[in-house]
């Protein structure tokens, strides 16, 4: 009988307990956001996928086709392709592809970038059912930026 005492004792206290720590939090402000209306603010050092880097002067890339960052990927997700051109000192890169499904987000790729061509994006919303979704087109992506 008195275990049976003890286990209502127990029980009233344990419930007790969770409804005081229920009361507390009720007051307090939600941290979930509402997803689709609001979004986080991503920090500085957050990896998305790589991006070419914009000049500000010229509007174009920094990238000067020298291929080490395709040569550096352990994943092989880059592809780059640049040609000589007449008038033109060095190559000039006509494609920049990335394999996002298959990049492990290493880095290797932007520490063995010496003209600081390309960066990690801050986009992390990236969600689809559809593969072809996740090639991406850099050059493509460095003429739509602002």
């Amino acid at each position: 009988m008195a275990g049976y005492f003890n286990s209502i004792l127990t029980g009233t206290k344990s419930l007790v307990t969770g409804l005081l720590i229920t009361q507390a939090e009720f007051f307090k402000k939600p941290v979930t956001l509402q997803y689709p209306h609001e979004s986080l603010e991503m920090t500085p050092r957050y990896r998305g996928h790589i991006q070419l880097v914009k000049n500000p002067e010229t509007g174009t890339h920094q990238c000067i086709s020298c291929g080490m960052c395709q040569k550096g990927c352990p994943s092989g997700c880059i592809t780059l392709k640049g040609v000589k051109q007449e008038g033109v000192k060095g190559k000039v890169l006509v494609q920049y592809d990335l394999d996002f499904t298959t990049c492990s987000l290493c880095g290797q790729c932007i520490e063995n970038c010496k003209p600081g061509a390309i960066e990690f994006s801050l986009e992390y919303n990236l969600a689809s059912t559809n593969k072809e979704d996740f090639h991406y087109d850099l050059l493509e992506r460095v003429k739509e930026q602002k």
